[in-house]
């Protein structure tokens, strides 16, 4: 999908520098590729004295004329990074970004601005120790695609990639088993943006150092202090962050592919609702979910590489254009929702909220406006199927939208049909819904002649995932917008290991040319299970 002069793989693969190079001194280093940076007052040739890479770098979402830089280092140090739009580094644009200090982990965020639209931006980064200025990082190198405005004539197609469900159900980083694969099947795919649909981490999910498998073989986990308990404490979240971000296969991706980022509930803990008391669970000595929900907040914020917006800076739910083909609207359905229960209320309430009033409205207004030919909702749980919370008191309780009733909306629904009903009446065509959480793959079609509630347009819904968890499914669909199932690929027994090779992405393909829409479905080896095209 890239028209650079180097093709992707092969750049990336030239130029991940750090751990290649490392005979050379920093200042060489930089100068071996390309750098016309003044002299440093002395080289610094001492590990010791140099800042380190432990998590790679990232970059994440884009807009046409700019992107999050994303890095994390060891100690305080101010990241330095250039840019160009060739591979040779000419015409090369010079930036000094913020400094890394402990209070946030030693991570850094950058918005790159003045970026061309419609470009490969190459970019190298390194970063200055503060406290023995003149001794360098090694420098990081990597690459993204800027999209093109949405006024301009699109001439090449997009390519969205999703999926969700990362390092869930006991299953960690086996190197022997070549890590997290899919980060690489993800690479190779070579999307323009991928969108991580939510549980990025299992912060309730501690790793046991191995898994017996069926056949009498072990998982070996890399386990780390972070990922032997629950996570409480902010350093717990940041450690199960950072975590992931030990696998090579995730470095290779961060620095090849923009990332837009959402959270769903295992960024916390299971199923969790802002009023949620853990007064069960003997694994927390922190029972209040909303004191657990703000530091994972922060740490997902640390270390995801997430614009922060101008007046609400915890606001997870954001927009992207990604030109004239796509729009593409990131929700949050955690932090508005209103208390899991049988989800059966007959009126909208403060109790059946999922998004929530002022995220309802400004999806309704956003998609109204979008002149984009695709609309592309990226939700992190999905509309029709049911997932079941635990039963507490007797009672059976709901966690999605979903309540296992196929009448008329009712609890969650109701945002839902009120969204569905805005839509049909300002006549917006070509929304599609791609979303995770379930933990297996399938394309729903919904359609009103099939439903209880039929103010709507049809429209599709694709499911994918996880990443690299435990593989379920399929869940039960409720009827109430008249779902059906067009493909599903699950596990034959419950939580299939990554090994199984039932981890799944998706992909949004867009031709320029007939503004055909096709969506596909696969599997980690990256083998091809299903896919569709839409008309426009």
């Amino acid at each position: 999908m890239s028209d650079c002069s180097l093709p992707r793989r092969a750049f990336l693969a030239r130029a991940i520098v750090a751990g290649t190079t490392a005979a050379l001194a920093p200042r060489d280093l930089w100068a071996a590729v390309g750098s016309r940076l003044p002299a440093a007052p002395a080289i610094i040739t001492s590990e010791r004295l140099r800042p380190q890479w432990p998590s790679g770098v990232q970059t994440g979402d884009p807009w046409p004329t700019r992107a999050i830089l994303w890095g994390r280092t060891d100690r305080a140090a101010q990241l330095q990074v250039e840019w160009s739009t060739t591979e040779g580094f000419r015409d090369v644009r010079r930036v000094r970004g913020p400094v890394a200090r402990a209070a946030h982990a030693f991570t850094t965020h950058l918005d790159l601005h003045d970026l061309p639209p419609g470009q490969t931006i190459f970019y190298r980064a390194r970063y200055e120790s503060l406290a023995s200025p003149g001794a360098f990082s090694e420098p990081v190198v990597g690459q993204l695609r800027t999209p093109i405005r949405a006024t301009a004539r699109a001439t090449r197609p997009v390519r969205i990639a999703w999926s969700g469900d990362m390092v869930g159900q006991g299953w960690g980083i086996d190197e022997a088993r070549g890590g997290i694969r899919m980060y690489d099947a993800l690479r190779r795919a070579e999307p323009d943006v991928f969108v991580h649909s939510g549980d990025n981490i299992y912060a309730d999910g501690p790793l046991q150092a191995e898994v017996p498998l069926d056949d009498g073989t072990g998982w070996r986990n890399l386990v780390t202090e972070a990922k032997s308990r629950v996570c409480e404490a902010l350093d717990d979240f940041r450690g199960a962050f950072a975590y992931n971000l030990l696998d090579a296969n995730a470095q290779r991706f961060g620095a090849s592919v923009p990332v837009i980022a959402q959270w769903d509930d295992h960024e916390v803990v299971n199923n969790w609702f802002p009023a949620l008391m853990l007064t069960d669970d003997v694994r927390y000595t922190e029972k209040r979910v909303r004191v657990l929900a703000t530091r994972a907040r922060q740490a997902l914020f640390e270390f995801l590489p997430i614009r922060r917006h101008a007046v609400d800076r915890e606001r997870v739910y954001r927009a992207f254009s990604l030109g004239p083909l796509a729009d593409l609207f990131v929700v949050d359905l955690r932090s508005y929702r209103g208390a899991n229960s049988p989800n059966l209320q007959a009126e909208p309430s403060p109790a059946t909220a999922i998004l929530g009033e002022s995220q309802l409205a400004w999806l309704e207004r956003s998609l109204t406006v979008s002149r984009a030919t695709w609309k592309v909702v990226a939700c992190d749980m999905p509309i029709g199927l049911v997932v079941n919370d635990p039963v507490r008191d007797g009672v059976r309780n709901y966690e999605a939208i979903a309540n296992a009733n196929d009448g008329a909306p009712r609890g969650r629904e109701h945002e839902i049909a009120r969204l569905l009903q805005r839509l049909q009446q300002a006549g917006v065509r070509n929304v599609v819904w791609v979303t995770a959480d379930v933990h297996y793959c399938a394309a729903h079609h919904y359609a009103p002649e099939r439903a209880a509630f039929t103010r709507f347009d049809p429209f599709w819904e694709f499911v994918a995932g996880p990443m690299h968890a435990g593989t379920f499914g399929p869940n039960a669909l409720d009827g109430t917008f008249g779902p059906a199932v067009r493909f599903s690929s699950a596990a034959p027994s419950p939580n299939r290991p990554p090994s199984d090779n039932l981890q799944f992405y998706g992909t949004l393909d867009i031709d320029p040319g007939t503004r055909a829409l096709t969506a596909a479905l696969w599997d980690v080896t990256g083998r091809k299970l299903w896919s569709t095209e839409l008309a426009p």
